[in-house]
């Protein structure tokens, strides 16, 4: 396989794999066939580490976090795919911090000149050149508008998309050569998850894209008290500049200070779990990080959440799939999940479905008894998607994004209220889910829908016809034929005539 090979990704290759043999993988290193860039990183200490007493899983995590902002990126993408990875790794994983120190106050100034055209002056009454956060990928300043407006500026941070996109290469090579190379490998798809990856954090890079989730998540809120979206203000905003309103809110996982501002704990937590369920049963579209530092807590128990670089979607199908799973895991009903699965094409690597059937079936037994309210629903989905592992069954990333949502959602809500639950809470948005599909209007559009794909097919077919009838013609098709089982009747009829 012919690699990349400009001086900056053959430096970066070498500091990759430079990385991950120090900390104990030269092994799996050794089998790719990169015998350029093992020379360089000294073949004989391939197999000797000063890591090798510390597990595979934590050795995994510190490379990653040296390796910088895309390694640290991917980790946490990975820390919430337990379809893919094993426990031990997903806890290492989640330990993954994206917190780097702030580039300087003049810079960032720069970056909001270069991009808006305009001197900082001339554009805020007031700019805080000391961030408010800084991650990997920007960090936030605080700013008043000429109108006096208070506003936070998400600013990129300088160079970083060209850092990304050399590792986002270099991660493509290493993954085609392991699926090459290293036989088990197919169990978790590298190049597929190095592509979902790519194009999930393209889109993070994306500060324009995300005002467009801001804007629709404020259109979906509108008539919602109980939910907060910020502003967006769109001059002031391009795909590495977002300016936004500035909340004033308590952070939701600092209970003592919601506690002296006169909040109810109980009812931020049923707010905050309706919030994600409507974004999820009802709009298909919702916050895929809904962790406790991207939530603040307004006056009178109102949700106000932040960061929307990570969204997920679901179509109308994923959505009565998530709808159907839920209903036939509260009835117990494996022939149900089953089916389910099918139809999401989730079961094609599954060699013994009835074994399948029988640890399901051992699996909901475990829970069927347990009253709702003390349910984990955190624990149940990781469970699950641990089983669907073991039969390598991968659902699509988009429902893994979203058993997050909800992961994340229940501890919070948990951290609130000892007694919350969110599955009492989800019960009335499922049921309406799977009744939107009976709806007669909907059932219309579905076959009127099937009826264009009808007339489609009838509007093309004739032509089609005469096309393969030219080619069997001119004889650019040849029909093979193939008998079974005729050698047995052919003999004994010979026989039968001699």
């Amino acid at each position: 396989m012919r690699i990349t090979n400009n001086f900056r990704n053959i430096k970066r290759y070498h500091q990759i794999i430079s990385v991950f043999v120090r900390y104990g993988f030269g092994d799996i290193i050794s089998r790719l066939n990169l015998d350029l860039f093992i020379q360089a990183v000294k073949y004989k200490n391939i197999k000797k580490s000063r890591y090798e007493k510390i597990s595979t899983a934590a050795r995994l995590r510190m490379a990653f976090e040296e390796l910088g902002p895309t390694f640290v990126k991917l980790g946490q993408i990975l820390s919430v795919r337990p379809d893919l990875l094993s426990e031990n790794i997903i806890g290492e994983f989640k330990k993954l911090q994206d917190e780097v120190p702030p580039f300087p106050g003049e810079q960032a100034k720069k970056e909001v000149e270069t991009q808006l055209g305009k001197k900082v002056e001339h554009i805020f009454a007031f700019f805080d050149t000391t961030p408010i956060a800084s991650a990997s990928i920007s960090q936030v300043h605080r700013a008043m508008t000429k109108n006096r407006e208070q506003v936070v500026v998400k600013i990129q941070r300088p160079n970083i998309q060209n850092v990304i996109n050399t590792d986002l290469r270099i991660l493509s090579d290493l993954a085609k050569l392991i699926e090459k190379n290293v036989r088990e490998s197919h169990l978790f798809s590298p190049c597929r998850i190095v592509s979902e990856f790519s194009k999930t954090i393209q889109r993070e890079l994306d500060f324009y894209r995300e005002g467009q989730n801001i804007e629709r998540f404020y259109k979906n809120f509108s008539d919602d008290e109980t939910v907060y979206i910020p502003k967006v203000y769109w001059e002031l905003t391009t795909d590495r500049i977002l300016t936004m309103e500035y909340i004033d809110g308590k952070k939701i996982s600092n209970i003592d200070e919601m506690e002296s501002a006169g909040l109810d704990r109980k009812q931020i937590a049923i707010n905050g779990a309706q919030a994600i369920l409507k974004q999820i049963f009802e709009y298909g579209f919702f916050h895929a990080d809904p962790h406790p530092g991207n939530i603040f807590v307004l006056p009178n128990n109102v949700i106000a959440p932040l960061d929307f670089g990570m969204v997920g979607s679901l179509d109308n199908e994923e959505m009565e799939a998530v709808g159907a799973l839920l209903t036939a895991f509260v009835k117990k009903d494996v022939k149900k999940i089953i089916n389910v699965l099918d139809d999401l094409g989730v079961l094609e690597n599954v060699l013994d479905i009835r074994n399948l059937k029988v640890d399901l079936s051992d699996f909901l037994d475990r829970y069927y008894q347990v009253p709702l309210y003390q349910l984990d629903v955190g624990k149940i989905l990781n469970e699950m998607i641990a089983l669907m592992r073991n039969y390598h069954i991968r659902l699509p990333a988009e429902l893994t994004l979203m058993g997050k949502a909800l992961i994340t959602e229940e501890s919070v809500g948990r951290a609130l209220d000892p007694q919350f639950d969110m599955i009492t809470l989800a019960k009335p948005y499922v049921e309406k889910l799977l009744t939107r599909k009976l709806d007669p209007r909907r059932q219309l559009l579905e076959f009127a829908g099937t009826l264009d794909e009808f007339a489609r097919l009838f509007k093309i077919l004739p032509s089609e016809i005469k096309l393969i009838s030219a080619k069997v013609k001119k004889g650019e098709i040849k029909i093979q034929f193939e008998h079974r089982g005729l050698d047995n009747l052919i003999t004994g009829l010979n026989q039968t005539g001699n």
